[in-house]
């Protein structure tokens, strides 16, 4: 989130992001390299595309070994190189500022903090899992906003993640949901290693699922000062996050738009001016304010919610559910499986969806009976550029 904060602000033309994701690290774990466009977000197919077809004809490249660059020194550093670049200018810049200015910009931090640290302080624990996104936590929740240095955990950035899997979820995140599910905080939240993933817990590890935390903050959505200055352009979700952000886009009579999986589809409507919140169910919350998901600030998000409504993340969800209606929605992940397999059980899968006896097909469980409605294969035509996504 910070990098695509840094593109957006600078306007610079790119930027290259070396990060595992969720993914376990170190030696043995996972290794990604990200390139996201001028407008902050992931590069689309067809630039990728290109990038690839110009890597091939690639005949030489220089490299610098003994560049001695002062990482700790905020501003330009220049160098003389013997090539075309002279002088070689490096810049090193403050991404920890560079996006609590803007979260600033967005949330009302007064009002956070009379939250985090007045009379009725609501007590909130803080699992960075030894991601990226620690440093952030302690200047922004910590130091800005006076929540006890103890609130926040996990926050040394480690090139391993101290050996776990950052992933933030009711697995890989079990330490913090038993801590609260002793009572003693109110809220709690886990990122995921690069900080564009989030989870939501309530008080007794109370559960939010991704899917119905993008509909809470939707629903409650001009409790952030930003949206009370922009206004609210349009809704979407991902295929396979459940329907809760439709009930409320259809309530709230806002344009809602279904997306395969993949910021980028997002971030095309933003950039069209149609979207304004998004969310998918793998753990990813995000707005307009930059081009990809953003854990801290869906949290920041959730906290504006609490400070304005003044309940629990519990009775703030019943409420929901009492108002809009309840999706129940559950997501299986099969780590380690063989691909040979897993392609026959889809190919299996699909043939099974589109037997046309399927449809209305009855299916019981217990003394409920359940009709099959619709199954097809999710298709997408971009309502901005025309293209046209198949086989989600």
């Amino acid at each position: 989130p910070a990098v695509s904060c840094i593109i957006r602000k600078i306007k610079a033309i790119g930027g290259i992001i070396l990060t595992a994701s969720h993914n376990p690290g170190g030696p043995n774990g996972d290794f990604g390299i990200k390139f996201n466009i001028a407008n902050g977000g992931p590069a689309p197919e067809a630039i990728t595309d290109k990038i690839f077809q110009i890597s091939k004809k690639i005949e030489e490249y220089a490299i610098c070994p003994d560049l001695q660059v002062d990482l700790g020194t905020i501003g330009k550093q220049q160098f003389d190189l013997e090539n075309k670049f002279k002088p070689f200018t490096v810049e090193i810049v403050d991404s920890v500022e560079a996006y609590a200015s803007m979260l600033r910009s967005i949330f009302d931090f007064s009002a956070l903090k009379e939250l985090l640290s007045g009379k009725n302080q609501l007590k909130i624990r803080i699992d960075a899992m030894h991601g990226v996104v620690g440093p952030y936590v302690k200047k922004i929740l910590c130091e800005e906003l006076g929540a006890p240095a103890n609130s926040a955990v996990n926050c040394t950035p480690l090139e391993d993640f101290g050996g776990h899997h950052p992933d933030p979820n009711l697995t890989y995140a079990a330490d913090l949901v038993q801590t609260m599910k002793t009572g003693e905080y109110d809220f709690g939240a886990a990122f995921d290693g690069d900080g564009d993933r989030n989870m939501i817990l309530g008080k007794h590890g109370f559960f939010v699922n991704p899917s119905d935390s993008v509909a809470v903050i939707a629903a409650n959505i001009f409790s952030i000062p930003y949206f009370q200055q922009t206004g609210v352009r349009g809704l979407a979700r991902s295929m396979p996050t459940s329907g809760a952000l439709d009930r409320v886009a259809q309530a709230t009579k806002i344009a809602l738009y279904e997306t395969p999986t993949g910021w980028k589809f997002f971030g095309n409507l933003m950039d069209a001016n149609k979207l304004s919140l998004c969310g998918e169910e793998s753990f990813g919350t995000g707005s307009d304010h930059i081009r990809e998901k953003d854990g801290l600030w869906a949290v920041l998000a959730w906290l504006s919610i609490l400070a304005a409504r003044k309940q629990s993340v519990e009775d703030i969800m019943k409420d929901h559910w009492q108002k809009y209606g309840r999706n129940f929605f559950t997501r299986y992940d099969y780590e380690e499986v063989d691909a040979d397999a897993a392609n026959k059980m889809m190919k299996d899968l699909e043939a099974l969806m589109f037997d046309r006896s399927f449809v209305g097909k009855q299916l019981s469980a217990g003394d409920k009976v359940y009709t099959v409605e619709k199954a097809d294969n999710f298709e997408y035509s971009d309502p901005v550029d025309g293209s046209v996504s198949r086989n989600q």
